[in-house]
Order: structure tokens, then C-alpha cells, then sequence
């Protein structure tokens, strides 16, 4: 499984990366949205992690963007915390929500949970078609 993390804090980035790595994961990073959204144009990610607060193009922005393009399941990483940031995340996309500061265990759970949901929609989907 390859995955994406977008976030702007490079050692964080860097060190969310590593875990994934770690627990077997293809991982790739990058600190800007612009430059996210380019990367999603030219390569194939089963998921991706996704800041809320990056410069220049926003993480919100870009979830916005992503979805009009694609159906990735998107994780959202950010210090907002309060229910309404929380709702409104999920409401623009994303397909989970944690809250910085997050542990590393329960970060892996949810892009296991994450990626296990959006297989199981998949293979739906394809036996639909039959």
C-alpha cells in the first residue's frame, strides 16, 4: 500500500512517514499543497494524510480539490479539535479525523481501519458490476 502525508512541519512529516514505513507501508511526503496536488496528478496513493493548516494552498482547500478528482480515502492530521472543525472536515471529505497530538498506535489503527473500509467498498463495487 502506498501512501501520501502532506504536512508542513518536516520533522513530523518525516517522522509520520517513518512509522508508516515501519508498519510496511510505501510512504511519501510532501510540505505544501500545491506541490501535493501535483504528486496526486502524476501518481496512484491508496491513502493519504492530510494537514489541515499548510501553506499556500490549505489543507481544506485541498481536500476540497482532491475529491473533485478522486476518491482516496483521505485521513485529516491537525490541531483542530473542536467538534465543529471536526464536522466539518469529514463533511468536505476526509474519511477519518485525528487530533494533534496523536499517538503513533492510534494513528496506524485508523490507516489500517481506513484502508480495510475503502477495500471492502472496492470489491463491492467490482462484484456490482458482474
Amino acid at each position: 500500500m502506498r501512501l501520501l502525508v502532506i504536512e508542513d512541519e518536516c520533522d513530523l512529516c518525516e517522522d509520520i512517514a517513518k512509522k508508516l514505513r515501519l508498519s510496511g507501508y510505501e510512504a511519501d511526503t510532501c510540505v505544501d499543497g500545491e506541490a501535493a496536488l501535483e504528486l496526486l496528478a502524476v501518481e496512484k496513493y491508496d491513502l493519504v494524510l492530510l494537514d489541515l493548516m499548510l501553506p499556500g494552498l490549505d489543507g481544506t482547500a485541498l481536500c476540497r480539490r482532491i475529491r473533485e478528482q478522486s476518491r482516496v480515502p483521505i485521513i485529516m492530521l491537525t490541531a483542530k479539535g473542536e467538534t465543529a472543525d471536526r464536522v466539518s472536515g469529514l463533511e468536505m471529505g476526509a474519511d477519518d479525523y485525528i487530533v494533534k497530538p496523536f499517538g503513533v498506535s492510534e494513528m496506524l489503527a485508523r490507516v489500517r481501519t481506513t484502508l480495510r473500509r475503502s477495500d471492502r467498498l472496492r470489491l463491492s463495487q467490482g462484484s456490482q458490476k458482474d
